[in-house]
């Protein structure tokens, strides 16, 4: 190796990523972007829009994650907590840097801050179709419910 570095200090370099506390209006754009273009899972809808983040953002800020390389947002999550149980939102990851372990250290940090507001059970929906989530959640040691789910739009 000419360059001094061995192959696996390069691939860890390459690995490298930040996470940190969501930063609004700054991050906006590139988490919808992000969260847009992520595949299946992830549904946009009305609680998205900046207004409603700004609304979110009033109430636990530091439950809503990105994970950052080179400057660029690669990841994000958001949690949700009313007092008694919390709730994640949208995780996603580029797919570039997929299986980089980026879903598992937002998740992982995601979860100790939930702890720290003293937040004891926590839920997340995963649509049927997305085995890769499903199969994600269940290796950080979340367990499938069998329940129903009903929504309502209140306008």
């Amino acid at each position: 190796m000419a360059s001094g570095v061995a192959w696996w200090d390069k691939k860890m370099s390459e690995m490298e990523f930040l996470i940190r506390s969501f930063d609004f209006p700054q991050d906006y754009e590139a988490v919808i972007e992000l969260w847009s273009n992520a595949g299946e899972g992830v549904h946009l809808g009305i609680s998205d829009t900046y207004e409603e983040i700004a609304k979110k953002l009033r109430r636990d800020p530091q439950l809503f994650l990105v994970a950052e390389k080179n400057g660029c947002i690669i990841g994000a999550v958001m949690g949700g907590f009313d007092g008694r149980r919390g709730l994640v939102y949208h995780l996603a990851v580029h797919p570039l840097h997929r299986r980089c372990g980026v879903a598992t250290a937002l998740m992982n940090e995601l979860e100790k801050r939930f702890k720290e507001i003293d937040c004891r059970r926590v839920y997340l929906l995963v649509t049927p179709e997305n085995k890769t989530a499903q199969k994600l959640y269940e290796k950080l040691g979340w367990q499938r419910m069998e329940i129903f789910t009903y929504g309502k739009n209140l306008e």
